[in-house]
């Protein structure tokens, strides 16, 4: 047993201490030659990528950012995002990833939490920017400005050693009480979770991978910087461009092609207008709860990959619910689940007793892919971390095969064409109305993008119109969180449990009509 606090202790951990830049930079030096970025007519090998990570790792150095420095990126989908990560992994600094399709409050509370010591812009988004009353003292816009920094700079020398539980990025999540939370996820879980989902769904490391959903979700940010430490290539694609990714599909031996609810079947109707054939999918698809089984069948057909049928979160990344692919060309009638090896689950009642197998219970999961708590927010933390397992707010039922089947949330959650919803998201703009006496927001079932918030109001004052909540709404909310329908009720008509709080499933049953 070797003493952690002697030299012989230090050496040792230091030697266990793998980083996120260390590994793409191994692979940079491995195979200079071969292509790590592609993005519409740009393309960059991991020789001349390395050169630009380490021009701009260098260039926010000198500015004074350093290891736990917050960096904030406005920007949509594009190559600059991928060596941002990249630098700041480099430095030790940590990028929080600003969802542009927030409203400017919303937008103005994500970059107040983390008070960024600089900010990367497109000029697509740069005018937002502009207008809001934040404190930046760094600024530095995409476009000839930073070309000028990753040409013009010296680079730095190797990465600095990092603690494993650095953490690398911010990636907002909707919150409980209307604002949204920030998830840290450091150097440790991005590599558990590459590693993880090579391990799980055979993902080689030459495979390459589409970055087309936003860079500011998990899903694209993580797979990305995956590749990139595999040494895979990256198509970089700025939002869901049905005909580019059937163009990839065609050319390009893929890992995991990320296809949401709500884009399946326009997916599949573009392979199938342009007579696509592909050239290698090992697996399609996520959150197939959301998608129809029709459209599942088929996009695996077209593909000749199996379908994701995960659940995960941000703060878990595909684990806790990772090790179960449907099947080429079926419709699945059943969607349980199978537990990842690569984590502990328990279920458990709300004294966070365990349950018996057969009764719900919340999912709480404890490994290596998990995230490192939510920024600022040690009473949440306190709470979602309690007794050592974080209670990930889902609650599921274990059968007899082993399998976990899902049942609801404890935290109310609409999922909304790969989006997260919480309702008092929406509750809080609605209720700013002096004439509105309450509001529950719940979700209802879509064929496009398997759920949508609905609204129901009571008013006080009978002058208020739908126009004008839906006006409230779009100012403060962003685009995919607009209540879809909003329904006026009688204040007592709101149906509430016996301690006062609204019944969300009743709203909904009144939603789906008579049953008989």
């Amino acid at each position: 047993m070797v003493d952690s606090e002697d030299e012989e202790g230090r050496l040792i951990k230091r030697a266990t201490a793998s980083s996120v830049a260390g590994l793409f930079l191994m692979q940079a030096r491995l195979h200079p030659a071969r292509l790590a970025l592609v993005e519409s007519g740009r393309r960059l090998t991991y020789g001349e990528l390395g050169w630009r990570v380490a021009a701009l790792a260098g260039w926010l150095e000198r500015r004074g950012v350093g290891q736990g420095d917050r960096v904030a990126i406005l920007s949509e989908n594009r190559l600059e995002y991928l060596e941002l990560f990249l630098a700041a992994a480099w430095i030790g600094a940590i990028v929080a990833c600003q969802n542009w399709r927030l409203a400017e409050p919303e937008l103005a509370h994500c970059l107040a939490l983390v008070e960024p010591a600089a900010v990367l812009v497109s000029e697509r988004h740069a005018g937002r920017l502009a207008e809001m009353n934040t404190v930046i003292r760094t600024r530095l816009t995409f476009g000839p400005e930073y070309e000028a920094v990753v040409t013009g700079n010296n680079a730095l020398g190797s990465p600095d050693r990092l603690d494993p539980e650095c953490p690398l990025l911010i990636l907002y999540t909707s919150g409980t009480t209307g604002l949204p939370k920030g998830a840290v996820i450091s150097h440790r879980a991005e590599i558990a979770r590459n590693m993880v989902l090579r391990a799980e769904f055979g993902i080689a490391a030459e495979d390459a991978f589409v970055a087309w959903s936003p860079l500011y979700h998990m899903g694209a940010a993580e797979f990305s910087l995956g590749t990139l430490m595999a040494g895979g290539t990256v198509f970089v694609v700025d939002g869901f461009d049905p005909a580019r990714l059937a163009e990839i599909v065609a050319t390009e031996r893929l890992g995991w092609l990320l296809l949401m609810p709500g884009m399946v079947g326009r997916f599949s109707g573009e392979m199938k207008r342009a007579g696509i054939r592909p050239k290698g999918v090992k697996v399609c698809g996520v959150m197939a709860d959301l998608v129809p089984p029709p459209e599942i069948a088929e996009v695996t057909t077209l593909l000749g990959a199996p379908y994701a049928n995960t659940f995960g979160a941000t703060e878990t990344g595909c684990p806790p619910c990772s090790s179960n692919l449907i099947p080429v060309g079926v419709a699945p009638t059943r969607l349980s689940k199978q537990q990842s090896p690569f984590c502990e689950v328990r279920l458990v009642d709300a004294e966070d007793r365990e349950v018996a197998d057969g009764a719900p219970g919340e999912l709480c999961m404890r490994g290596p892919t998990l995230f490192s708590g939510y920024w600022r927010a040690p009473e949440t933390n306190a709470k979602d971390f309690r007794g050592g397992w974080f209670h990930m707010g889902d609650v599921f039922v274990r059968n007899p095969d082993g399998t976990l089947d899902f049942v609801d949330r404890v935290k109310y959650l609409i999922k909304s064409g790969g989006e997260n919803i919480y309702p008092a998201e929406i509750e809080r703009i609605l209720l700013q109305d002096t004439r509105v006496a309450d509001a529950a927001v719940v979700r209802k079932p879509d064929s496009k993008w398997g759920e949508v918030p609905v609204a129901f109001v009571a008013r006080r004052d009978e002058t208020v119109t739908e126009d004008e909540l839906r006006q409230l709404c779009r100012v403060q909310l962003a685009g995919y969180k607009q209540p879809k329908e909003i329904h006026f009720i009688p204040f007592e008509a709101f149906p509430r449990s016996a301690s006062g709080k609204i019944q969300r499933h009743e709203l909904e049953r009144r939603l789906a009509g008579p049953t008989d």
